[in-house]
């Protein structure tokens, strides 16, 4: 399999990893031969919408780096997309959840679900 990358296609800040492991203890991953995939799919009120889930299948195009011992995985057609995206997450009072900040969106539905270039 390819090396990791050095320059990863996402930030997760540090919030959003607290709450992966939270998430990784609750489900009983097994992070020896579990990724975390990020991806960009079609669909949403704005065109594109994200995915997070876990995966045990590596690609040897996907973008493979670790933030702590999380493994993440990113296909090249997601990484495009994502450039300098950090995954957030928030427990506020304007919502609760996993929040993209995407630099390149021009824009973001109302829910925050989708986004569009």
């Amino acid at each position: 399999m390819p090396s990791t990358v050095e320059m990863p296609p996402l930030e997760i800040s540090d919030a959003a990893l607290v709450k992966l492991k939270e998430t990784v203890k609750n489900e009983g991953v097994d992070l020896a031969n579990t990724y975390l995939r990020v991806a960009v799919v079609p669909g949403g009120c704005s065109g594109l919408s994200y995915e997070l889930g876990w995966d045990t299948a590596r690609s040897e195009a996907d973008a493979h780096f670790e933030v702590g011992d999380l493994h993440v995985l990113v296909d090249p057609r997601s990484a495009a997309y994502l450039d300098g995206t950090v995954l957030k997450f928030t427990d506020g009072l304007e919502g609760k959840g996993f929040h993209f900040d995407n630099p390149q969106a021009v824009r973001n539905c109302a829910c925050g679900e989708s986004f569009g270039l």
